[in-house]
């Protein structure tokens, strides 16, 4: 178990004694209780658990949609109070707004901050070229496969050059095959620009083919179970290493640690 990121690493997100309910017909719900957690600038951290365990919660008190009820969350060593426009957040479905092309959704992070249109328009071009849709600029979301849409989903999120990447089980909607080229795609930007990632998955595989390192959390309420540093050589390939045995091993451990928290949830 690894508590912290390595040494070597400056801390980028800190989380510190952080628990949070919700008010439900009047009584409070707890989701998430006394969770601690540290992520290195440039780490790609992936966290998995049972459904309801308060991995979404987690990511929108990060980015700071709303406030923890106890605890705090700082980047930078600043304390998050509001969104926070250096952190970029994607979801399962890509929310596209559907009267504005490929190119517009892309560009439309950068219009909101004033960008001048020349610079945020060859911005978007490069980006879409970037995750694979040369070709599309022009296209409406009712035009795109949901794979093509989330590529563009993609896209929009790094318009603004993020610092941070919340990443809420963006390709769980995806079919089998769309899902591992698209987990291809962003581990090879990844791999370029090094983003500080926190990604949110119900797949073990894809926690363990993408990450540095797994954080496996409880049933509701959730806490930290365990954290565990994957040894596994970079730049890395969602496939080529799944059925080794050092992958194996690392799957056995974690879902070790999983397997009773999903059946207590359930």
């Amino acid at each position: 178990m690894l508590s912290t990121p390595p040494a070597a690493f400056s801390r980028k997100i800190v989380v510190e004694s952080l628990s949070h309910a919700f008010d439900i017909d009047g009584r409070s719900v707890p989701v998430l209780t006394d969770v601690s957690l540290e992520v290195a600038q440039g780490e790609f951290l992936a966290i998995v658990g049972p459904s309801g365990c308060g991995k979404s919660t987690l990511l929108n008190i990060v980015s700071g949609l709303f406030p923890p009820t106890t605890g705090r969350v700082t980047v930078d060593g600043v304390p998050v109070e509001g969104i926070n426009p250096r952190i970029g957040y994607m979801f399962a479905r890509d929310a596209l707004l559907p009267w504005r092309t490929s190119l517009a959704n892309v560009a439309f992070g950068p219009e909101l901050a004033g960008e001048p249109a020349d610079r945020r328009e060859a911005r978007a071009r490069d980006l879409l070229r970037l995750t694979g849709l040369a070709g599309f600029e022009g296209s409406y979301p009712s035009q795109l496969s949901q794979g093509m849409r989330q590529r563009v989903s993609l896209a929009r999120t790094l318009a603004r050059n993020p610092d941070i990447l919340l990443m809420d089980e963006p390709f769980g909607a995806l079919d089998a095959q769309t899902k591992l080229v698209l987990e291809e795609e962003f581990l090879r930007i990844w791999e370029r620009d090094r983003k500080t990632v926190i990604f949110v998955t119900h797949d073990l595989f894809e926690a363990i083919a993408m990450a540095d390192r797994v954080a496996v959390f409880s049933a509701r309420p959730g806490r930290i179970k365990s954290l565990v540093a994957l040894d596994l050589p970079r730049p890395r390939s969602v496939t080529a290493g799944r059925f080794g045995p050092r992958f194996q091993d690392l799957y056995d451990r974690l879902w070790d640690d999983l397997r009773y928290e999903v059946v207590a949830a359930g």
